[in-house]
């Protein structure tokens, strides 16, 4: 705690009343010494500012668990964003090795394949032999 007040330029007792009122949390080691994340001292630099804007504690509060969930909500977007453009990376490897062999089909084994398919893959098999036209 006093390295994070140090670095802060916040007294222990404020880091204290900040963990106190749930404002700021700390994770505890087996000899029961308190760990705060560097996000902890983005936390206080945020509740600071907030201060000197005048803003209650409790108005404080709830701008805190506002942005933990939007960084939470971030994280997730960007999880699933990451696997999206893998996906998307994969189908135009997956792509590139059928078009190929679309261009050596003639017009009815285009049609019976596309008769095979759903609607969706019909389409994009369209689409490929409309591109290699």
């Amino acid at each position: 705690m006093g390295e994070l007040a140090a670095i802060a330029n916040l007294s222990k007792r404020t880091i204290d009343y900040y963990t106190n009122l749930g404002l700021i949390q700390a994770e505890r080691t087996k000899s029961n010494y308190r760990i705060y994340s560097e996000e902890v001292l983005s936390d206080l630099r945020f509740i600071e500012e907030c201060k000197n804007m005048h803003c209650p504690l409790d108005e404080i509060k709830r701008k805190l668990e506002l942005k933990s969930k939007i960084s939470m909500h971030t994280g997730d977007v960007e999880k699933q964003i990451d696997v999206v453009t893998k996906q998307i990376k994969q189908l135009h490897n997956e792509i590139a090795v059928l078009l190929p062999l679309i261009n050596h089909l003639d017009k009815k084994q285009i049609s019976d394949l596309s008769q095979k398919m759903n609607t969706e893959s019909s389409t994009l098999i369209k689409s490929l032999v409309s591109l290699t036209s």
